[in-house]
């Protein structure tokens, strides 16, 4: 897709101004054996896992529905938190890009609740993308144009089996709808993801930055090697 297609795509999502939220700190449960990680939940709707105060801070753009960023996740996160997260060395920032109405509903329920819940969510929805991601049907893409914007995000979630993903991890049913409904939030991603179009020219996902520079990598074994010394 052009950037001038995708930005247009992006612009029809906003409608409200962007969000005014304060950071979020937590810890994220510790993997076994290992120590807590701090996840902040930033006033533009990311989420930096890691040392605040690392010295490398890498960013991704990550959309839920991207086949190549759910393979990323498979084969380099793993790595990236043993290697340079947990160890101090590096925080990873997570920055949604929604490309289209289903990336919108899954961005929403993987953001929901706490920040320490967002890195097993974020996990879970790129890790299980091929069992819940599929074409939709003529019906399906009918009920996501019809009603309030909670109701199309409701309609998206259980089109997708999108549900079973969260309740499986401890969610109430109400509490994923009122994170579906939140409107503002999506509308003030959607307008961060066209800064990122016009600004940085990013054309797809996942994409990464790494001291605020955008590298010309797309995966794992092309951003490992731009890491350098940080993984070792």
């Amino acid at each position: 897709m052009s950037p001038k297609r995708l930005l247009a795509g992006l612009l029809a999502l906003i409608a409200l101004g962007p969000a005014t939220v304060a950071p979020t700190i937590a810890e994220a449960a510790p993997a076994k054996g290992g120590p807590a990680v701090l996840v902040i939940a930033t006033p533009q709707g990311s989420h930096v896992v890691g040392r605040p105060g690392a010295a490398n801070k890498l960013v991704e753009y990550v959309s839920y529905t991207c086949p190549h960023c759910a393979a990323f996740e498979k084969e380099g996160a793993p790595e990236l938190m043993l290697t340079a997260i947990r160890p101090g060395r590096m925080s990873v920032e997570y920055r949604p890009f929604m490309r289209n109405i289903v990336d919108v509903a899954a961005t929403l329920m993987v953001g929901c609740g706490a920040p320490s819940r967002f890195p097993g969510n974020h996990a879970a929805v790129l890790r299980g993308q091929e069992t819940w991601f599929k074409p939709p049907s003529e019906d399906a893409q009918q009920r996501w144009r019809t009603g309030d914007f909670g109701t199309r995000m409701r309609a998206v979630a259980a089109d997708m089996n999108l549900y079973p993903i969260f309740t499986a991890r401890g969610y109430a049913r109400a509490e994923l709808d009122r994170c579906l409904a939140n409107e503002q939030l999506a509308n003030a991603l959607s307008a961060e993801n066209a800064k990122a179009v016009e600004e940085l020219k990013l054309q797809g996902t996942p994409s990464f930055l790494l001291g605020g520079k955008l590298l010309p990598a797309h995966d794992w074994a092309s951003l490992k090697p731009a890491l350098g010394e940080i993984t070792k």
